[in-house]
């Protein structure tokens, strides 16, 4: 790993194709805002089809393989570089033109030589994931630090700061000083134990846990009780402290208070203060799918792009079938081979509330109201913790909040190259009720100008994407659910279903490997390793894979 950024000095510029017709803001100075997608959007899929060994529509052929993977997001390539590894015939099957899921980095036509991240764009998990590191992901990627990991903007042009450095973060915080620094201190030191405990298969202890690690899960556990629920009272008593808390709480997309989205904001935070923090990969989330598909063509495997899955005439023959998709589609292709019971759950599985997608082009940096907001890879926008959770109590009542959670990333202010004619990509998610069509991009432009006076006006282009319509560009949205089924303490221990093995479908050789299962939501390939290394073992035999 490169060095952390505590240590460097702050880095910032200041001195598809998807299938939908959105909606472009207009633009200052009579910039072209109504231009269709690139043509360029084309090309690139058959860029990508190439180098992954197919072509956009190619048939895989019918002769059989070892493996066949349905989906080619970061957990589908993870699952096939597993396979692949293990000396097996690996076919990768992808319904887009393009390959990497939630992870692709795509010119979206609103501006020449801007590149928007159309679902994820910043990636604490490339650098903790347990899978990444066995590959040596991080030290392949150029992983970019920011000065801050996140920052919740308040209103009055205040604003609490969660930098990379925990003491920095903690004299900041005033009177909850002591309180941040002594739970996220120690959790920050072993982050390891924290990953492994959250980011398990949430079914059995973690491998090389010792007596210390015992430790860190209470400590983790006593973090989560205390700040996910209304009866034992939170430690951070400001009006700061609780709102930087409650934003990061918020990418759990669910009513608050919650411990399952309390348990996302103790795990995100203690990365946010070890390691890389919350990074951004330089050129974009692409360059993480990149790597693993080098690393999958390297080891013979293939992709094929542009074909969907519906049926089960649309797979060739394989010993082992694995899918980086929902679990409904796993019964409508496997329902006839699967416990009556089981095709019952995977086609009534339940999925959570949704975003929606606004990608900006802005002429010049954010003039947030707060002068150290610019410092942040990720902004929270959202107000206090009470402004937080009445928002999202507001979408899981099935209503649009009037100041909805919105999370933003200006991935330019690190990623220099990311900026064309000084032009830059600006990325941003609002939660809405599940299924929503409202497009989102005036409720998005309104929630940043809250916290930094003048953004319209540099606002040159968007496009505004409402929840109905993620799907378009990555079926496993559905009603645009970025988190791969509803989030609850008890549904993270249960997801798909309640058994034992939740990656195994009940259909001989089929296994579930996308975010609806273990350990769901993130970009860390996690659920696509689990999978791979259990049909490793029990249906091609390798002993020495870990279940």
């Amino acid at each position: 790993m490169t060095s952390s950024s505590a240590d460097r000095p702050d880095r910032d510029d200041r001195p598809d194709r998807d299938g939908a017709r959105p909606a472009r803001h207009g633009a200052r100075r009579g910039r072209r805002t109504g231009a269709a997608p690139s043509p360029g959007l084309a090309a690139a899929a058959r860029g990508a089809a190439a180098a992954a060994g197919g072509r956009p529509g190619a048939r895989p052929g019918g002769r059989e393989v070892d493996a066949v993977v349905v989906g080619a997001g970061p957990n589908g390539l993870a699952a096939a570089v597993t396979l692949a590894r293990a000396g097996l015939q690996v076919v990768v099957l992808e319904a887009q033109d393009t390959v990497g899921g939630g992870s692709r980095t795509l010119d979206l036509g609103l501006a020449p030589g801007v590149a928007h991240d159309i679902c994820s764009a910043v990636h604490p998990m490339a650098w903790a994931s347990p899978f990444f590191r066995s590959l040596r992901l991080p030290e392949r990627l150029d992983l970019l630090t920011p000065t801050a990991s996140f920052a919740q903007p308040l209103d009055g042009g205040r604003a609490a700061i969660a930098y990379r450095d925990l003491d920095r973060t903690a004299d900041g915080l005033g009177a909850d000083g002591a309180a941040w620094r002594a739970t996220f201190g120690p959790l920050a030191e072993r982050w390891e134990d924290v990953v492994a405990l959250a980011l398990g298969d949430h079914r059995s202890v973690p491998a090389g846990a010792t007596p210390r690690s015992a430790v860190t899960a209470a400590r983790f556990a006593l973090a989560v009780l205390r700040n996910g629920q209304s009866v034992v009272p939170s430690a951070l008593r400001t009006e700061e402290g609780a709102a930087l808390l409650t934003g990061v709480a918020g990418h759990a997309i669910t009513p608050l208070p919650s411990l399952a989205a309390a348990g996302t904001a103790v795990l995100l935070t203690t990365l946010a203060h070890a390691g890389h923090g919350w990074p951004v990969v330089r050129g974009g989330s692409q360059a993480i799918v990149d790597a693993l598909l080098a690393d999958l063509v390297r080891l013979g495997g293939r992709v094929v792009t542009g074909h969907p899955v519906a049926r089960r005439a649309d797979l060739p023959p394989a010993r082992a079938y694995l899918f980086d998709t929902g679990p409904r589609l796993v019964a409508q292709v496997f329902g006839d081979a699967m416990p009556p019971h089981l095709v019952r759950a995977y086609a009534g599985f339940r999925y959570g509330n949704a975003a929606a997608k606004v990608d900006l082009v802005v002429d010049g940096p954010i003039p947030w109201a707060h002068p150290e907001v610019h410092r942040a890879g990720t902004v929270h926008l959202g107000g206090s913790r009470d402004q937080v959770v009445e928002a999202e109590r507001a979408v899981g009542r099935g209503r649009h909040a009037e100041h909805p959670l919105t999370l933003l990333s200006d991935p330019a202010a690190l990623d220099h190259g990311r900026v064309s004619r000084g032009l830059r990509p600006v990325w941003a998610y609002a939660h809405v009720p599940a299924g929503s069509d409202v497009d989102p991009t005036e409720t998005v432009i309104r929630q940043v100008e809250r916290f930094a006076p003048g953004f319209r006006d540099t606002v040159v282009a968007a496009q505004g994407i409402p929840a109905a319509r993620l799907a378009e560009h990555d079926a496993n949205l559905v009603g645009g659910d970025i988190s791969g089924g509803a989030i609850s303490l008890v549904g993270m221990f249960t997801r798909p279903t309640p058994r034992l093995d939740p990656f195994d479908t009940g259909a001989p050789g089929v296994y579930l490997c996308s975010a609806s299962a273990p350990p769901g939501p993130g970009v860390h390939g996690l659920s696509g390793w689990y999978a791979a290394r259990r049909a490793l073992r029990q249906v091609f035999g390798r002993a020495d894979a870990a279940s």
